[in-house]
């Protein structure tokens, strides 16, 4: 009992696992009662099971067993981990359970197994199910089959795999054991249940005994069929709804399950394949060469056994092929013809697809043989031929079968026909398409016409069955010629065929359509496979969509130009339902006068050949008048054209007769039904006058006309012939013209181009240059629509005339086909035609190769070359191989016809020789290019053993071979390659090499099928082994095709492909297809149905496969949008458009059509995921000395999701000229589509690497024109490089700047100098110091110099990772050995000296002697000192000078723009300017030294042009000096604390959340302190700036992304607001905040406000009210004007944009409504002027009646408060400050505010205008005395002081005019004369002004934005010019250049005037405007002011006694005196 308890206390796991039963049946009895209760399947709870289930089912004691295994059922059932067990537990039931001898626990095992079927994992369980068939012991067997027939009786054929249980059948029914034999029985009898007859073959060899039990058995089931009543846990949901939907609507689910059940199994995959090539007799290839028959019938007959195994395993049978050929072709004895041929036919049918590469040779030997009359040899030769078929496309051998209908045997001819009618049975409308149809029926149509009636009869049957299988529609086209009578027996053979096959075909039509259509042969197992044949296209419904659904896959085929001339040949293939009349009989001129007088007056007739032409004129006037009104069935055109054509007819000598006539034949044209008969009898003399001058043009009208009648092809060929069978060298110049027109009129279709080739030679030929002209012309048209193989045809020609020829080629390169507007018009209507037409793809495409004349060169490969190409001297086989090559070379285009050569080919791709090999290869790819698409019939024997030499062990051998396959693929197409088994046997060799190179092949080219073919499921087994190579690259390649095989074949059936794999494998195989889910691409889209709709939906599901090919090369784009070209004008239009597109040959046409989509495809977080694999080392890392091949791979196969790929393609091309294609299309594109860039710019920057290291300059110059754009466009869009982009670029951007080339260094330091805009200049630093390192001098010298200029421009602070071990990194360099590089270092050491003083010796560390004495010397030499403010404030950044239009520009740009522009200054002064200033020459500010008063300090200043100063007059006050003598400790500190806290703003803006926190902490401790918050002064708008950047990145960025933790952006926003209120409760901070800035901060904060994203979140509510109270704060301490200003063009913009939430607009007006409230406070503080300038703006873009429409009345509301507030707080004094605005009197504001006024005055009555009107009468009473004085006294005081003078004058001037009578004497007498003069003067300028005398420009252009820039900070001590007429003009200009070289060297110590961030309003833009406009628009009106008015002169005695009197209050003159003094001695420091 001791032990009970102790295993008693045990936990429930530890039970399970005890050594005693007990313990265990316990544990057992609780963990099942624990399973029981667990309701979660994902449970952690299941996982402390996971081990010990295994040892539940497998427990040795039969009790506890039982128990273990009822447990065990639980646990599978419930547990979400269950399926990890499958293999060991199911194992266990096996061994452990299925031998026990209790029914219960046979029962349970059973159950278990069937439940692990039930939760997915049914492969692992039939695994081990068939190794216990293998058992020792009778009853595990037994068990096991049983529980396999239950399995697959509840769960079906879909589930359970039958295949394997199949092939273990007939060992089981060998079985000694009767319950083994009984149990293989039943499951024998389940299995053909499921799969019928299928079944039979495979047990064809069991006893017979069992065999006639089987088939009672058999004969015993229902005939209904069956369906699983068990279900996967996937399928159970499902189930159910499907059980819905039946019980609501019958079984109509059911029959289609019953669809897919059916045909899904077989009997030949069922079957064992046969290896029989080395069971062939050892003689064999002797004995059928023999002598003796017998000897070779004995060979045949050996053969033929072994043949007759159903299923053959694929091998080499070439020669066993070749000696059957051999036998069938040249033997005499007929029978073993016979032989031979059932052998052929046995091949064929055990190999099925494998046969195909053979059948080719086998095809024209069997149709030749058919003159032998024998039939039992027909029959043979007829199986044979009909077996083969089966294997191949009709495709394939059509040129074969081509080749034998012209045979003058009549029996062959009937053969063939009867064979082609056979083989139509086979296809179907999609799998026979025009193209195809077309040359079969020409052949056929001739055989009708033959003297045999069997040939007839035979041919009648084929184009019956044509008929039957596309419809009458496809056919008639080709049947237009074709007489009644034959063309009912057509249609009566179409019926019989309808009539003998109707019912079988009509129940198996769609089953067998679904199963022929990808390729594969349906179940037919033996020879003949007559049954089969049946599937000949009913007319019923289903087949017709089937084309259509399947996005017409087989005509595809890899043709690109197929898909272009679906239209055009559209058009060409009317000619039988349009053209009728072309059988019209030549009617004789008495006829044909007889129906002419019938429609024509009389004497129309009578006068044609009257003597006199006014006679003649006026009956063709009447001729023509007739036609008008002629109906077209009544218009008798022969008739008409011949009358025409009577004497004089075409030598009519009057040219205004002639050119009547012509222009009667144009409209008889187009108005009748015109025959080709008809054209006859006119185009002779049309052609006759197309030269002529006067007449020409009708000519080439009427010929126009005919050719739409006629069409072009036949209309173009007579004209041509006629014009080169004559002279007139005029004639032919310009019929090449018409021609050349009319092709573009027409389009390209039907074109006979081998007819005018020839002419177009002749005319290239001849002497007179303007035919050669023409003809050159006309061959560029051709360009357009056939591309590069028409070069080939003139390559004979003589070099100049090539060029030229080159020239206009190269004009059309890169043009597209204009539309054809022309040949449409009789098919209007025929909608439902056109589609029909559209069918047939290929129809262009073999336009354009049947264009080639193609050469056959069989007899040139002659049994001597082919015994040279094997011979065993290396020597003679290069020989050999050389002949090959020039055979090739010479005929250009061959046919597909070759002989022996692929034999001879193949055997030397194996050649130990690997020159051979590569010889090989290059004969190969020629031979691709020459015999075009045709080469596919040699892909399975040539193009497979090219993949086999991508395993050589050659770098230089696998390329070739590669590039020889792209160049069949490009051929062939895709399909070929993929059909059958010969690819996976390839990846199936464990060669390294070959794997990756197939495997990245594949991944290249997988991408871009739309469909492919379902033998590529049998590579993934391979692939899977390809993940766990050994070799890292093959792993590699194996990962990146992953996607790609998914993206075709489906996660579903790549994840039950695994179920072969080890566990082990398993699991981490399917762990990369999760992966790969993730990372699939979409597949092209099929636009089948996208594109039928937009275009009008014309006809029926037809149309649908039109659009198919069409758009068939656009899927490369994962989007790509219907191009609207293409669907205009429903089907006919659509079709036609895109025809000439594609006519050109293979390569260049697939590209063309998709160019009109974009060219970067956004694939949301695309860049987000590859730096994710980057950083887990999934892909490599962008990091090398020199581009391997597997980056160049990386990138490619990354670009490829997301980058259009023709352009991909130019981007990875091998010829430099297409990269700068690319670049050319990237710049063009760069605009238009800014998300694609940025979403692909890692992509693009390491693409733009790769062209680092091209040696060609004119792409490396394209490539830097296109980075300046793009990183003008990054900081434009406030894009920041992330990390990862700026460390796979910015290194290789470096090794640039050290290039030989002068212009190109100059490009990368501009690219650098931009970069800092996008990428802080801190980061930059690193790289820049690891360029110093390098080998090349002129890269070291130049790094030193952008690093100078780094920290000249931003402080010491860019020093990483500390200043110190910077600098003595660059103090190095000193010593180095180049004189550039040592330069270089000492001016960068020199500019640190500048910006820190002595405080460098420290840390540059201890240098040698030499370098220190050198350092010290240059730093002597430079003129230089350490200044003071070295980091150059926000305020003296240059101006840019290009217009910015809208201020939220302005300020985006402004700190980025600011750092460029200060690294531009810095780099003009070490030699490498790269600002260009537009101003003008003498504002030009060349810096210089300037001595201060004080001279102590030196600064930089500018050469002045040397003006006169004697007008200089006006009071100026010299400012304190910013710089001044200073203690080197405040120096020191001023340095750091400014470029510390640009630093810090800078980081504020980070897209790092931490990064940010951390910033905006510390600026947070600065503004607490009161004491330190001063140095935030002058960084305001920059820190406002960044804040505001930020929270547009939280909104957009931050909050999208959804790994982000929501707390940390909570944290984000909280250190922002709160930093936000610390600044603006410090008013004197708060003030220096400009209006665009605010504009952006309250935009920000709105936004903010209404992002209801932030709602969810928990702490939201809190956010909310923090921004509300920073908002109040906001508005309350800003500068009020300009944040009213900021309010007004916010609400501006927000009612503007259409997209704008209207609650935005609402909380706008309600900041407003609050501004408001706070005016009766805040008025004098205001800018009046500027706000109501900003309301005169906001009402010319919202005018009164536009405000009213708005939906909301509060924006008219809140303005009119605004309004009325102000007009009760100003009074009509408002209407003084309407200064700034230009042509105020038609300005809807004064308009407004004069009613105001007037409704206030009225309101107010008289009290009101005595005071405003009746003047200073009124004084006493309204005020005392001495109000008035204290009143004038403020006035003068504001005259006095500085900054006011202006706005006291003003003031003092509205003060006299409404008080006449005041006495403004006392005031002025006590100041100096000069004071009242000046006092005089300035009331005097504003008398003249305001009464529009001498109005100058610059009283309205420089007045009031000089006050702006001073107002209203009172502490500013800038001079504001006054309103000036033309004397006072000379001293505004020195003024104004006086600002600006104060502001350049730091002479301003003003907050306010700061030109980079105070925004200053300028009256005619609605905007806010740059200071550098500002500036220009000043200094122009002061130069126009200068011209208009004349100088007053002062004489010098008035300066002078002025200069003595003034008093230092108010007084400037000597201040005009010092500055003069200044200036001279500026001028002389210049000297």
């Amino acid at each position: 009992m001791g032990d009970d308890s102790e295993w008693m206390k045990l936990s429930v796991d530890q039970k399970c696992e005890h050594k005693l039963w007990k313990a265990r049946l316990s544990g057992y009895e609780e963990a099942l009662k624990i399973f029981q209760k667990i309701k979660d399947e994902k449970s952690p709870e299941w996982s402390k099971y996971l081990g010990l289930i295994k040892k539940f089912v497998t427990d040795s004691n039969a009790v506890v067993q039982l128990k273990g295994l009822e447990a065990a059922l639980v646990y599978v059932e419930n547990a979400h981990v269950a399926g990890k067990t499958t293999g060991e537990v199911v194992s266990g039931v096996v061994s452990k359970v299925f031998n026990q001898p209790k029914a219960k626990a046979k029962e349970l095992g059973t159950e278990i197994c069937l439940m692990y079927i039930e939760i997915e994992k049914g492969e692992a369980v039939q695994e081990e199910l068939l190794k216990g068939l293998d058992s020792k012991n009778p009853k595990i067997t037994v068990a096991c089959i049983e529980t396999l027939r239950k399995a697959l009786s509840e769960f079906g054929s879909k589930i359970i795999l039958l295949k394997p249980i199949i092939k273990v059948l007939p060992k089981l029914f060998e079985s000694r054991e009767k319950a083994i034999r009984d149990e293989a029985k039943l499951i024998a009898v389940e299995i053909y249940r499921w799969i019928r007859d299928a079944l039979k073959a495979p047990l064809q060899n069991i006893n017979s005994v069992q065999l006639k039990e089987l088939e009672e058995e058999w004969l015993k089931l229902p005939t209904g069929a069956p369906k699983p009543t068990r279900f996967l846990r996937s399928q159970q949901e499902l189930e159910a709804k499907l059980e819905q939907q039946q019980s609501a609507g019958g079984d109509a689910e059911g029959g289609g399950d019953d669809g897919d059940e059916v045909p899904q199994i077989d009997a030949y995959e069922l079957l064992e394949a046969v290896e029989i090539l080395s069971k062939l007799p050892k003689d064999f290839y002797d004995k059928i060469e023999a002598k003796k028959w017998q000897e070779r019938k004995e060979a045949l007959e050996a053969v033929e056994v072994l043949v007759k195994n159903p299923k053959l395993e694929a091998g080499d049978y070439s020669d066993l092929v070749k000696a059957l050929k051999k036998v069938v072709g040249k033997d005499t004895n007929v029978m073993l013809v016979a032989l031979a041929a059932k052998c052929l036919t046995g091949l064929a049918v055990g190999l099925r697809k494998k046969f195909g590469q053979y059948a080719g040779h086998v095809v024209p030997t069997i149709l030749e043989k058919f003159k032998e009359k024998k039939p039992q040899v027909v029959q043979a030769l007829q199986e044979a031929i009909d077996a083969i078929f089966l294997t191949t496309t009709l495709q394939s051998i059509s040129e074969d079968i081509l080749a034998v209908m012209d045979n003058k045997n009549p029996t062959i001819k009937q053969q063939t026909s009867l064979f082609i009618a056979r083989s139509f049975r086979h296809c179907t409308s999609s799998t026979l398409p025009k193209s195809l149809l077309k040359p079969f029926c020409a052949a056929l149509l001739k055989h009708i016409n033959d003297s045999a009636p069997e040939v007839r009869d035979a041919a009648f049957e084929a184009l019956g069955t044509a008929l039957k299988v596309v419809g009458e529609k496809a056919v008639n086209p080709f049947l237009a010629d074709v007489d009644k009578l034959k063309l009912d027996r057509i249609k009566e053979c179409s019926e019989k065929v309808e009539l003998v096959y109707g019912k079988k075909a009509g129940a198996t039509a769609d089953k067998r359509e679904s199963k022929a259509l990808p390729g594969k042969t349906v179940a037919s197992g033996a020879a003949g496979d007559k049954d089969v044949k049946e599937a000949a296209a009913p007319k019923s419904g289903p087949l017709k969509k089937a084309p259509a659904t399947k996005a017409s896959g087989p005509p595809k085929k890899g043709k690109p130009a197929v898909s272009g001339a679906a239209g055009g040949s559209g058009s060409k293939n009317k000619k039988g339902p349009d053209v009728k009349e072309i059988v019209e009989p030549e009617l004789s001129v008495e006829v044909c006068e007889e129906k002419a007088s019938v429609v024509l007056p009389p004497t129309c007739l009578q006068l044609l050949d009257s003597s006199n032409w006014k006679e003649r004129l006026a009956c063709m006037e009447e001729f023509q008048k007739a036609v008008e009104l002629m109906d077209r069935t009544e218009m008798p055109c022969q008739a008409l054209v011949r009358m025409l054509a009577k004497k004089p007819g075409w030598k009519e000598t009057n040219f205004q007769v002639m050119q009547m006539k012509l222009h009667i034949v144009a409209l008889i044209a187009q108005k009748g039904n015109f025959s080709k008969t008809s054209a006859q009898v006119v185009l002779d003399g049309l052609v006759d006058k197309i030269g002529d001058v006067k007449c020409g043009n009708n000519a080439k009208e009427a010929l126009t006309a005919i050719a739409e009648a006629c069409l072009l092809p036949w209309t173009a060929e007579q004209v041509m012939s006629m014009a080169f069978s004559q002279k007139n060298p005029k004639n032919q110049s310009e019929t090449l013209n018409w021609l050349s027109n009319a092709i573009k009129e027409f389009g390209f279709s039907g074109l006979n181009v081998k007819a005018f080739i020839s002419n177009v030679k002749t005319a290239l030929a001849a002497t007179n240059p303007a035919v050669r002209t023409s003809a050159i012309t006309l061959l560029g048209v051709m360009y357009l629509y056939v591309g590069p193989p028409l070069r080939m045809f003139f390559e004979d020609e003589k070099t100049a005339l090539l060029s030229q020829i080159d020239a206009e080629f190269e004009k059309m390169q890169g043009q597209t086909p204009p539309a054809p507007t022309r040949g449409t018009s009789k098919n209007v209507g025929g909608g439902t035609d056109e589609g029909e037409d559209g069918d047939e793809p290929d129809e262009g495409g073999s336009d354009v190769v049947d264009l080639l004349p193609r050469v056959e060169i069989s007899d040139k490969i002659t049994l001597e070359l082919i015994s040279k190409i094997g011979d065993k001297n290396w020597k003679i086989r290069k020989e050999g191989l050389d002949e090959v090559s020039s055979i090739i070379n010479e005929a250009k285009f061959i046919q597909p016809n070759i002989g022996e050569l692929p034999t001879a080919l193949k055997g030397r791709l194996n050649d130990s020789n690997k020159i051979l090999v590569q010889q090989t290869l290059s004969i190969l790819q020629q031979l691709a290019v020459a015999m075009g698409p045709n080469v596919k019939q040699h892909v399975k024997n040539l193009g497979i053993p090219i993949i086999t030499v991508l395993g050589d062990s050659k770098n230089n051998v696998r390329a070739a071979a590669l590039a020889t396959v792209n160049a069949w693929a490009e051929q062939t197409g895709m399909k070929e390659w993929l059909e059958g088994e010969d690819l996976s046997e390839e990846l199936k060799k464990e060669n390294p090499f070959l794997r990756q190179e197939l495997l990245g092949w594949l991944a290249e080219k997988l991408p871009a099928l739309r469909s492919t073919p379902t033998d590529l499921i049998l590579c993934v087994p391979h692939l899977y082994s390809c993940l766990e190579d050994r070799n890292g690259d093959v792993r590699k390649k194996a990962q990146d095709a992953l996607p790609f095989f998914m993206m075709h074949l489906g996660y579903e059936k790549m994840a039950k492909a695994t179920g072969k794999l080890k566990p082990t494998s398993k699991d981490q195989v399917l762990a990369m297809l999760e992966k790969a889910k993730a990372n699939m691409p979409a597949k092209p889209a099929a636009p089948a149905k996208a594109s039928s709709k937009p275009a009008g939906g014309a006809g029926p599901a037809k149309f649908q496969p039109v659009s198919a090919p069409v758009e068939d090369s656009m899927s490369s784009s994962v989007e790509s949008k219907p191009d609207p070209k293409k669907t205009r004008g429903g089907g006919v239009s659509k079709a036609k458009s895109v025809q000439g597109k594609k006519m050109p040959s293979k390569s260049s046409l697939k590209e063309d059509d998709d160019k009109s989509g974009p060219i970067f495809i956004v694939v949301p977080n695309g860049k987000e995921q590859r730096m994710k694999d980057e950083k887990a080392l999934k892909v490599l890392k962008w990091n090398f000395t020199t581009p391997r091949d597997e980056y160049i791979e990386q990138l490619k196969l990354q670009m490829s999701s997301c980058v259009a790929r023709w352009l991909q393609d130019e981007m990875f091309h091998s010829d430099f000229q297409h990269h700068n294609k690319a670049l050319a299309v990237m710049v063009d594109h760069l605009e238009s589509e800014k998300e694609g860039v940025i979403g692909c710019l890692d992509l693009i920057l390491k693409w733009l690497t790769l062209r680092f290291f091209d040696t060609n300059t004119s792409v490396l110059m394209k490539a830097l024109e296109y980075l300046k754009l793009l990183f003008t466009l990054l900081s434009d869009e406030e894009y920041h490089l992330t990390e990862n982009e700026a460390s796979s670029f910015i290194p290789y951007l470096i090794l640039k700047v050290g290039e030989p080339k002068d212009v190109i260094r100059k490009d990368v330091r501009a690219i650098l100098n931009r970069m800092c805009l996008v990428y802080p200049a801190s980061k930059m630093f690193p790289f820049l110091m690891e360029g110093t390192k390098s080998k090349n001098s002129k890269q070291r010298a130049e790094c030193l110099e952008e690093l100078g200029c780094l920290v000249e421009s931003y402080g010491m602070n860019v020093c990483q990772p500390t200043p110190g071990k910077a600098l003595k990194e660059m103090a190095i360099h000193i010593g180095d050995r180049d004189n550039t590089v040592r330069n270089a270092a000492l001016n960068t050491i020199v500019t640190v000296y500048n910006v820190h003083g002595d405080q460098v010796f420290k840390l540059i560390g201890n240098l040698s002697e030499k370098d220190m004495s050198m350092l010290e010397e240059r730093i002597k030499r430079s003129a230089k000192r350490p200044a003071a403010a070295p980091v150059k404030q926000v305020e003296e950044r240059p101006q840019r000078t290009q217009n910015l239009n809208s201020n939220a520009n302005m300020l985006r740009k402004g700190p980025a723009e600011d750092m460029s522009s200060r690294l531009n200054q810095a780099r003009s002064l070490s030699g490498h300017s790269e600002a260009t200033h537009t101003v003008p020459r003498e504002f030009q500010l060349d810096l210089d030294e300037i001595e201060n008063d004080n001279g102590t300090v030196r600064c930089e200043m500018p050469a002045l042009v040397q003006h006169k100063l004697d007008d200089i007059f006006e009071p100026v006050l010299i400012p304190e000096p910013k710089i001044r003598a200073v203690s080197p400790h405040f120096d020191d500190m001023h340095s750091n604390t400014a470029s510390t806290i640009n630093f810090i703003i800078s980081q504020v803006a980070s897209g790092d959340i931490n990064t940010s926190v951390q910033a905006l902490t510390q600026i947070d401790e600065v503004l607490r302190q009161e004491d330190k918050s001063e140095a935030m002064s002058g960084h305001i708008d920059q820190f406002l700036i960044a804040t505001f950047m930020q929270l547009r990145l939280i909104y957009n960025t931050h909050m999208a992304d959804e790994k982000l933790d929501k707390d940390e952006i909570i944290k984000l926003y909280s250190c922002i607001i709160g930093n936000m209120i610390s600044l603006f409760q410090m008013e004197n901070l708060a003030r220096e905040a400009s209006t665009g800035v605010l504009k952006d901060l309250m935009h920000g904060l709105i936004t903010l406000m209404l992002d209801s994203r932030i709602e969810d979140l928990e702490e939201g509510q809190q956010v909310f009210r923090s921004v509300n109270l920073l908002v109040v704060k906001v508005l309350e301490k800003s500068d009020q004007t300009n944040i009213l200003s900021a309010l007004l063009v916010l609400l501006q913009d927000s009612l503007l944009a259409t997209a704008g939430s209207p609650k935005f607009s609402e909380l706008v007006m309600k900041c407003l409504w609050r501004m408001v409230r706070l005016l009766p406070d805040t008025i004098n503080s205001i800018n009046l002027d500027r706000i109501l300038l900003d309301i005169h703006i906001f009402m010319k873009v919202f005018p009164k009646e536009k405000l009213k429409q708005c939906k909301s009345e509060f924006p008219i509301r809140t303005l009119k408060t605004l309004l009325h507030t102000l007009c009760k707080l100003k009074g009509p004094k408002i209407l003084d400050h309407l200064t700034m605005i230009d042509n105020k009197n038609e300005s809807e504001l004064e308009a407004h505010l004069c009613r105001m006024m007037k409704h206030s005055l009225d309101q107010m009555g008289s009290k009101s205008d005595k005071e405003t009107e009746k003047g200073a009468s009124r004084i006493d009473e309204k005020a005392s005395k001495a109000k008035v004085n204290d009143f004038l006294a403020e006035i003068f005081k504001k005259i006095g002081s500085k900054e006011n003078t202006k706005e006291g004058l003003a003031e003092l001037y509205e003060y006299k005019k409404k008080y006449s009578d005041a006495d403004i004497e006392p005031f002025l007498k006590n100041s100096s004369q000069f004071f009242q003069s000046y006092v005089e003067r300035g009331l005097r300028v504003i008398e003249m002004e305001r009464e529009g005398k001498g109005r100058i420009p610059s009283s309205t252009g420089i007045s009031p934005q000089m006050e702006v820039s001073c107002v209203p900070t009172p502490t500013s001590t800038v001079s504001s010019v006054g309103n000036t007429n033309g004397e006072e003009v000379g001293p505004s200009v020195y003024l104004e250049r006086l600002k600006i070289l104060r502001q350049r060297c730091g002479l301003e110590n003003t907050k306010d005037d700061r030109p980079a961030l105070t925004l200053l309003s300028k009256p005619s833009v609605p905007a806010v405007v740059s200071s550098t406009d500002m500036l220009h628009s000043k200094l122009s009106q002061i130069r126009e002011s200068r011209e208009q008015h004349h100088h007053l002169d002062l004489d010098s005695n008035q300066m002078h006694s002025a200069a003595t009197t003034s008093s230092s209050s108010s007084s400037t003159a000597a201040n005009i005196d010092d500055l003069k003094k200044r200036l001279e001695r500026i001028k002389s420091s210049r000297k």
